[in-house]
């Protein structure tokens, strides 16, 4: 589906980020582990999350929709999540299938986990190495990559862990396996991460302890815990939202807010590089829902300034790189983002991809050993992006194309639909000349 943007004129409007993608898996997979009955609203039917439904009703919970982004999950309770008669299709859900697999090895249980081509090309062994740690038994292709054979007999044993990557999705595995394990698991994050996990398990009626050691947070669940099923309001995803944020950034004349966008401080990086940028991000309306904080952001066109951002940051705008890139582009100035290697290993090599999507466009790109270097200017635009279906390079390409001298093309959008499903709807809404194209 080859989609395009066009040079646009101001963006004006109120629209609402779609649910955030981070806990809409989570809620698919602790309500499947929990007791009773959990009711999920605003949720993201996006295909990653869709996935994550699917392989948790393989694995015995009953999921049932029941209204748009409404879903209400019967757990498995004290029966457990049960060996699956098929193999688990991830599909392209990075997120989805470490968690599950971090779950599904405090029980006995036997999976084979799957996924499309971009999934099965990610690396899976900084999650199965912790839990090969806890007991279980993991088989997986040459770099630790899918298929996976994970296999538990559930007597799992407790784990004190510090993960060598900065990584939500390893301390969530750990802690997931840790809520039907006898004893403390202790995870130790010199750079704390997004803790949507630590929240929801909350929720759920589990006890987490977080402290402070040396600048570091200290995690402690000590297990087995029954889950309890319990309501889940789904606030708006900040990586979803930074696309019309930068958008309006960047357009002249734009003016717009984004309701229900969550304010977690582990997620919420990108708004202060922005800020620091010298651009209008401004919260308003705060409230909570969900156990999170969650606002209204009115942003209008500004000129932007180059900045160096600090690498500490990295964890709470890991999927936002991209999109800043596309601000530096056009910020007055050089912006350095370096020392965040982990966009080698999602999607694609984020790195590589957005150096290429800036390059093909006319941008002054610099491609460093594990980072981007920007000096902004005039985009010439013209190119067709690559985009290696990664969803959140087509979507800055797209954006990109916004302030463009000439159209800007992917050869690519489905896949905006995993994280994104209303992105051209929403995006037409505030007045943007982006274009979807039609399946071929």
């Amino acid at each position: 589906m080859r989609s395009s943007s066009t040079l646009s004129q101001a963006l004006s409007g109120t629209v609402s980020a779609p649910g955030d993608k981070s806990i809409s898996h989570r809620s698919m997979i602790f309500g499947a582990m929990a007791s009773g009955t959990t009711h999920v609203t605003g949720l993201l039917e996006g295909a990653d999350i869709l996935s994550t439904a699917s392989v948790m009703q393989a694995l015995g919970a009953t999921i049932t929709r029941t209204g748009d982004g409404a879903y209400t999950i019967e757990g498995c309770g004290e029966t457990g999540l049960q060996s699956p008669d098929v193999d688990l299709d991830c599909g392209n859900a990075g997120t989805g299938v470490r968690l599950i697999m971090g779950a599904c090895a405090g029980y006995k249980l036997r999976a084979t986990y799957t996924g499309d081509e971009s999934l099965s090309s990610r690396p899976m062994n900084r999650i199965l190495d912790p839990l090969r740690a806890m007991g279980a038994t993991a088989t997986a292709e040459e770099g630790g990559r899918l298929p996976v054979i994970l296999d538990s007999d559930g007597q799992l044993k407790p784990l004190t862990y510090t993960p060598p990557v900065a990584s939500a999705q390893v301390k969530s595995a750990v802690l997931l396996a840790a809520v039907n394990t006898v004893g403390v698991t202790t995870i130790t994050e010199p750079i704390p991460t997004r803790d949507h996990t630590e929240n929801m398990l909350r929720a759920f009626g589990a006890k987490v302890e977080v402290t402070q050691k040396n600048g570091a947070n200290v995690i402690r669940l000590e297990g087995p815990v029954t889950l309890k099923g319990t309501n889940v309001n789904v606030p708006g995803d900040p990586s979803s939202a930074a696309f019309m944020i930068v958008a309006a950034l960047i357009t002249p004349g734009s003016d717009i807010t984004v309701e229900n966008v969550m304010m977690n401080p582990t997620r919420t990086g990108l708004f202060d590089c922005l800020t620091e940028m010298g651009g209008h991000v401004r919260p308003t309306n705060f409230r909570k829902s969900g156990g999170e904080v969650i606002s209204d952001i009115h942003v209008k066109y500004s000129k932007l300034n180059g900045i160096t951002v600090p690498p500490a940051r990295a964890a709470s705008m890991i999927d936002e790189y991209p999109i800043l890139a596309v601000a530096a582009a056009v910020a007055k100035g050089t912006t350095i983002m370096d020392d965040i290697g982990e966009l080698r290993v999602k999607e694609s090599d984020r790195i590589k991809a957005t150096v290429a999507l800036l390059a093909e466009n006319g941008v002054d790109v610099t491609e460093l050993e594990n980072g981007i270097k920007v000096t902004g200017g005039d985009v010439a635009g013209g190119g067709v992006v690559v985009t290696h279906h990664d969803h959140r390079i087509a979507m800055s390409a797209l954006i990109l194309g916004l302030v463009a001298n000439a159209p800007v093309s992917i050869d690519d959008g489905a896949m905006i639909a995993t994280s994104f499903p209303t992105f051209f709807d929403v995006m037409t809404e505030l007045g943007a000349n982006v274009m979807a194209g039609e399946a071929r």
